[in-house]
């Protein structure tokens, strides 16, 4: 694959004419290029076996090994790798069959050089831009990998574990959940789970486009549609063709455009707004609300055949509320990403923030509790974020870090009451030993030694 970083990219010039070959040689070398010599197609071969070309230039006719014949042996050992075809022998048959086994572009000697370098250069930019998708497609797959959903509660393993069953199907999927839970970031596991990784991944927030140009926006439209379309646009459904469609906040789809909707998975077509020509869509469609839609659907307000299509498979992601034991887990995540971030030295947090984190109800769920961690970090003045760090959040419970459940042993014996302390704490944290240590102030090691004492066992 070709470096992008490089200054100088290899050129690979096959031609059994000695004379030309110095020529190319010549020119290339003042456009910049590396140039490496072949005089036929079965030397041209072994070259690229033994190291890795950004470009070949080559010529048709060669004495014992042609140009055709070397493109399908390169293109079999290495499908990447952009070739140009040259020859004296000018023919549309000859220029359709190198095009067709893979050629990047064909062109007639003598050489036109201001044409050969735009070729060339289109090549390159050509490979370049396809390294760079992929490289953003592999940074958004890791960033969607269902191994990276931050949580360990029975109901987010429970949610990843249906994840990891539906990604390989073609089913279509809803997600419900609470705002800023993260029904997008489980579309994404979804999709880059699935056969259709390596297509594009489309989104589009129905409630935030009007419903005059919601219908625009999914299916495309002509040019002089409607006022303003002064060219052809094409919609999600196509730019998502080979892969994944993801419609946020379907519940806000007017019901016109819900019935179009139906029609177009039922017969997996499109007509851009203005337009005639039928076009075929191959696309895995994944929806997500906030809303109760069979209350809708009793209120006339949202189809209910459009309904039973979309939910074929199901998907509840739990409110942070819901999950406590996961809160520790974001929290340490969101503090090390805000730091690193914002070039801040924020190592933990005091047992009374982070109590007071995981009791909060957190109505904006893991959106808001992003938001409340990096104020809290961009205005720290310590190493250790604590609860006035954090005066915005929601804590049912007031400032005190005490644990409710504990009022009762009050007049208990001292043991009683740290054994009680330190059982809450686990389970306030999913049993994560270091974080219950640290929320109690006291070392891992003289946690063990206390569970020991009281006869806990791992």
């Amino acid at each position: 694959m070709l470096n992008i970083m490089k200054e100088k990219p290899d050129i690979l010039v096959v031609d059994d004419d000695m004379a030309h070959r110095t020529m190319l040689k010549a020119l290339l070398g003042r456009w910049n290029y590396t140039i490496t010599e072949a005089d036929d197609g079965s030397t041209a071969i072994e070259k690229v076996k033994e190291r890795s070309f950004d470009l070949i230039l080559m010529d048709i006719r060669m004495v014992k090994v042609s140009g055709i014949e070397a493109l399908d042996k390169i293109k079999a050992y290495n499908p990447s790798i952009p070739i140009i075809i040259m020859t004296a022998y000018s023919s549309l048959e000859t220029a359709i069959e190198t095009l067709k086994k893979g050629a990047y572009d064909y062109l007639t000697k003598p050489l036109d050089f201001d044409k050969l370098k735009i070729t060339i250069y289109r090549a390159m930019e050509h490979i370049r831009l396809k390294e760079e998708n992929q490289m953003l497609r592999e940074t958004i797959g890791r960033q969607f990998d269902r191994q990276h959903i931050i949580g360990q509660s029975p109901a987010m393993a429970k949610l990843l574990e249906t994840v990891a069953q539906v990604a390989p199907s073609e089913a279509t999927v809803m997600i419900r959940g609470e705002s800023g839970t993260g029904k997008e970031l489980i579309a994404g596991a979804i999709h880059f789970n699935s056969p259709r990784k390596d297509g594009p991944f489309v989104k589009i927030n129905c409630a935030a486009i009007t419903e005059t140009l919601l219908e625009s926006e999914m299916f495309g439209h002509e040019k002089g549609a409607f006022t303003g379309a002064d060219r052809r646009k094409e919609g999600r459904f196509v730019q998502a063709d080979g892969g994944s469609l993801f419609l946020d906040e379907v519940s806000e789809m007017p019901l016109t455009m819900q019935a179009k909707l139906l029609r177009v998975i039922q017969e997996r077509e499109i007509v851009r707004v203005g337009g005639e020509k039928v076009i075929s869509t191959d696309v895995r469609l994944m929806t997500a609300t906030n809303k109760n839609l069979k209350e809708m659907i009793q209120a006339k307000t949202f189809r209910e055949d459009l309904y039973y299509r979309l939910n074929v498979v199901e998907l509840a992601i739990p409110p942070l509320r819901e999950r406590q034991e996961d809160i520790p887990l974001l929290a340490h995540h969101f503090l090390k990403y805000f730091a690193e971030k914002n070039h801040k030295v924020v190592k933990g947090f005091s047992p009374a923030a982070m109590d007071s984190l995981i009791r909060s109800e957190w109505h904006g769920n893991v959106r808001e509790m992003m938001n409340a961690m990096e104020r809290a970090v961009v205005l720290s003045r310590s190493e250790y974020l604590d609860i006035e760090d954090f005066p915005m959040i929601n804590n049912t419970a007031g400032c005190s870090a005490r644990i409710p459940e504990l009022d009762n042993f009050l007049s208990e014996p001292l043991d009683e009451v740290e054994k009680a302390a330190i059982l809450k704490t686990l389970s306030l944290v999913g049993g994560n030993k270091s974080e219950a240590a640290r929320q109690l102030g006291i070392t891992r090691k003289t946690l063990r030694e206390k569970l020991k004492k009281y006869g806990v066992t791992d």
